[in-house]
């Protein structure tokens, strides 16, 4: 299992700080597990593949297309840097 921990500020509170962790078995578009933490409290989920296939399809986005743009906003780091924002609800 691969797992990445990224450190989020959310447009939705800027001055916050959490701690998203991504974790996966062979590659996103299989599902994937998410935990988000405000180092006070921390909330999981998973997402599983007609999850994502069921998005993709809703938005009328080509599912490899969508795998990879979570792929940048949820794991890449440092390289997607600006270019996706968080709001936490």
């Amino acid at each position: 299992m691969e797992k990445t921990l990224n450190r989020i500020h959310p447009v939705s509170d800027p001055e916050a700080t959490y701690f998203l962790q991504v974790s996966w078995e062979k590659d996103l578009g299989t599902g994937f597990g998410l935990l988000l933490s405000d180092c006070q409290c921390a909330w999981t989920g998973t997402v599983s593949e007609s999850d994502i296939s069921r998005e993709a399809a809703d938005i009328e986005m080509d599912r490899e297309k969508y795998v990879e743009e979570l792929r940048k906003a949820l794991i890449a780091g440092e390289e997607s840097a600006g270019k996706y924002n968080f709001v936490i609800s």
